[in-house]
């Protein structure tokens, strides 16, 4: 990515999907090899009146060694401080930006999947609770790297394969726009009013059916359905992902049952899991298999009660520009936009009403993985019962 087409990504993250304030303290967090970007944001923000700008860099190569020579019973430990910064941005209001991406893809491959598991980082659980607070405004963006590129283009050359990562990146974010702002605009603006008719509506329960899914996953009585442009207790308004192609809710986490094939591989921890298979029963996970480390997932859905079930369901419609790719990322960001999804773990609290707010899903972990794709419909059961009827077939909208 050239430097002009870095700055021009760098202010819209900054000046759009975080929505970076005058006078903000604004925290980025990245991983050893994204500095260029990181670097850039920084500018960008300062440019935009911001008070401070904290990088924070993960290095995942401390990591394989905490999770190849720590005692076991260490691994979960995450210091006090770390969650602490993440409560304090919140408390100072500041806004926060974060860097996705494999930065090292199969650095942890060689090592004991379950040890993987344990060991949290990067992830924060108060991560959770700013957002559920919004306090902070806040965006996650692709950052591409030479490593990251040769894992989704190996058939190439490795300078190649760069700048086709950065090509498409460029285009998903649609930097290649002659106004991306306006274009997000409009696309967010889509986003939005579905989701708001699928909340008036307020369906009992959604049933993906696909090759190797059969999954239905009910909905809580006030169950809201989300997208794109979030706004803080403070007024602001942010992007929460760039890009962003999802509209998403807070499902039952009692009334999940079924069997679901992950459509795309999963980056968790380091880790690859590929041919990803999950049996509900009665909301829990009850099976984990899958044609790589499998393990590794066990691992996090084993952390706590909430861990083995459902805080978020995704819809994802055929209009986005991920999908068209036919592009696997390895990425969550990319692929979850890419495809409809689900997550184990904690539950977004503005995604439902306050009336159910104690039956939402909490945890310590938020994993997403990809269930949906062309071949892949979801019907809906409408509330107080009758026949199933079409919601998202084929990746168009039946609402």
């Amino acid at each position: 990515m050239d430097e002009a087409t870095l700055a021009r990504f760098a202010d819209l993250v900054v000046g759009f999907g975080a929505n970076v304030q005058p006078e903000q303290i604004v925290a980025i967090g990245a991983e050893i090899g994204k500095e260029h970007l990181a670097r850039a944001l920084a500018a960008s923000a300062y440019r935009a009146g911001a008070k401070f700008v904290d990088v924070q860099y993960f290095d995942l190569h401390v990591k394989r060694a905490r999770v190849e020579f720590s005692r076991e019973e260490l691994l979960p430990f995450v210091p006090s401080w770390y969650g602490e910064r993440i409560l304090e941005l919140g408390r100072q209001r500041c806004a926060r930006i974060g860097l996705t991406g494999p930065s090292a893809p199969g650095l942890l491959d060689d090592l004991d999947p379950a040890r993987v598991g344990k060991d949290p980082l990067p992830f924060l659980k108060e991560s959770g609770q700013v957002v559920n607070e919004r306090t902070t405004n806040w965006t996650a963006v692709p950052c591409p790297t030479p490593q990251w590129a040769q894992l989704v283009h190996p058939e190439l050359d490795p300078v190649a394969a760069y700048a086709k990562l950065c090509e498409q990146i460029v285009h998903v974010c649609r930097l290649d726009e002659e106004d991306p702002i306006a274009a997000w605009t409009a696309r967010a603006d889509a986003l939005v009013s579905t989701a708001a008719r699928m909340t008036d509506i307020g369906y009992d329960a959604l049933h993906f059916t696909g090759p190797g899914t059969d999954l239905t996953v009910g909905l809580l009585p006030t169950s809201t359905w989300m997208a794109a442009r979030f706004e803080t207790v403070d007024g602001i308004t942010h992007m929460p992902n760039l890009p962003s192609e999802e509209i998403f809710t807070a499902p039952d986490p009692l009334r999940v049952d079924g069997v679901v094939r992950s459509t795309k591989p999963l980056v968790v921890g380091g880790s690859i899991i590929r041919g990803l298979e999950v049996e509900f029963r009665d909301g829990r996970a009850v099976r984990i298999d899958a044609d790589e480390h499998a393990d590794v997932l066990r691992g996090y859905a084993a952390r706590d009660e909430g861990a083995a079930r459902l805080g978020e369901v995704a819809l994802v419609d055929g209009d986005g520009r991920i999908g068209a790719l036919d592009t696997v990322f390895f990425d969550t960001l990319l692929d979850e936009n890419a495809a409809s999804h689900i997550a184990i773990g904690s539950a977004y609290q503005f995604t439902a009403g306050e009336a159910d707010h104690p039956r939402l899903n909490q945890s310590q972990i938020h994993i997403d993985f990809m269930i949906g794709g062309p071949d892949v419909d979801v019907h809906a059961t409408p509330r107080g019962g009758g026949d199933r009827v079409p919601v998202l077939v084929g990746g168009a909208w039946k609402i």
